[in-house]
């Protein structure tokens, strides 16, 4: 479905069903007390739920460089809630049963476009948000979240922040935190026993600073790893050539580069360094290593010993992975509810259909129609095993500082996919 929001814009959307929750707020000095009753001694429903149908907004890039994962992030969570609303709806903890309308905003990876997509879902009356894509965009508006009391959960985000009750009491994180991947990466590096040179390029804002942080706490002290040199870019770039050439001058046999899903970026930096002749080995972001929409338009991806990223969950572009049952599910499903055809470019759109099972499991435990019960329904899920995880992995929200998703393992790039490694090459 295609709504059109009150500016005019349009914006993939679903129906599916969604409540709002419970949580203490500390970190602001507020705390949530007890919902309202109506006339009839009932809790007073939050905005955007009713006794059939609830809605959820998200904001993502829809246009833009970062178009192609935006789109995907939305995608994955409008064919999850269409799916359940076309075999009759959610029923959630309260007995009753509701189909979600899921409105997405485009903000182009643009914070401030993404704080006025919450003003405006705040006006159109939306229970909760979730799933939204990007580091500084949802940084943007996660003050806002907590003044006006709206959930900003399962965030495709790594930033921390977004995992800490105390500071976010009306936040939650979906993904493994960038500091875990970067961690892994630099584990992988000392237990390789062999000495590395490493050159770093880092996107200039939490995202690329999340990643370094996590590398450089793996790897400090230790007399086989080695870091060069490093360089900045900001996410507004439009060309990082000079910057790797600059990173190439260093000698380094590892090219850790710490950069978000700009198309243009990730594959102008791995064309760059083959045209200078620089063959280090890659280590990507998970956000960043699709081998469709990336590596391989790339066209010199195969002309380096190993491109490293890390992974939570299965990738839709794996051999056998249509014919498992979740695959087929979550194919089908896609085809029949948006506009993506054959397997999906990019990891989020599996993202947020997993992020998607996480929020009905809230649903179906969630007693009052409230966004304090369903924040309260949201942090006590545990040991779930939803759908398309890597086998072993499953979602627990209750620990404080890590988000929903929050084992991370190495694979290297085998094409057309990834391959789960324990050592270097």
């Amino acid at each position: 479905m295609i709504i059109t929001d009150s500016r005019g814009r349009r914006a993939p959307a679903a129906i599916a069903t969604v409540l709002a929750g419970a949580l203490l707020l500390t970190a602001c000095g507020r705390s949530a007390g007890p919902a309202p009753a109506d006339a009839d001694g009932a809790v007073a429903p939050s905005p955007g739920i009713t006794d059939t149908t609830i809605t959820l907004g998200t904001t993502s890039p829809l246009s833009g460089n970062a178009a192609g994962v935006g789109t995907c992030a939305v995608d994955g969570a409008v064919a999850y809630f269409e799916a359940r609303n076309a075999d009759g709806g959610i029923e959630f903890g309260d007995g009753k049963t509701r189909t979600v309308e899921f409105v997405a905003y485009d903000d182009g990876y643009d914070p401030q476009r993404a704080l006025g997509n919450f003003q405006q879902m705040v006006g159109d009356g939306i229970f909760a948000a979730a799933l939204s894509l990007g580091t500084p965009t949802n940084r943007a508006w996660r003050e806002a979240a907590i003044d006006e009391e709206v959930p900003q959960v399962l965030v495709q985000t790594g930033d921390p922040l977004f995992s800490d009750p105390d500071e976010s009491p009306w936040q939650l994180g979906l993904l493994p935190i960038y500091q875990q991947e970067g961690a892994a990466f630099g584990e992988l590096l000392l237990a390789s026993g062999e000495h590395h040179r490493v050159a770093i390029l880092y996107q200039n804002d939490d995202f690329g600073l999340g990643y370094v942080e996590g590398f450089k706490e793996a790897v400090e002290g230790a007399a086989n790893v080695e870091i060069v040199k490093e360089l900045p870019f900001e996410a507004t770039a439009v060309d990082v050539s000079a910057q790797v050439t600059e990173l190439a001058s260093s000698g380094a046999d590892i090219f850790f580069n710490a950069m978000s899903s700009l198309a243009p970026l990730v594959i102008g930096s791995l064309q760059q360094a083959d045209a200078v002749d620089w063959r280090p080995s890659w280590f990507l972001p998970s956000t960043s290593s699709s081998p469709a929409a990336l590596l391989e338009p790339s066209g010199v991806a195969d002309r380096f010993p190993a491109i490293y990223t890390t992974a939570s969950s299965q990738s839709a572009g794996a051999p056998g992975f249509a014919e498992t049952e979740d695959g087929a599910e979550f194919l089908a499903a896609l085809h029949e509810h948006t506009s993506q055809t054959g397997v999906p470019s990019f990891p989020q759109c599996v993202w947020s259909w997993i992020g998607a099972s996480v929020i009905e499991q809230a649903f179906r435990t969630m007693t009052e129609p409230t966004r304090e019960s369903f924040m309260d329904a949201l942090r006590s899920v545990s040991d779930f095993e939803a759908p398309l995880l890597l086998p072993g992995g499953v979602i627990d929200t209750t620990e404080n500082g890590l988000p929903a998703m929050s084992s991370v393992v190495v694979q290297r790039y085998d094409a057309p996919g990834f391959i789960p490694v324990d050592a270097l090459d």
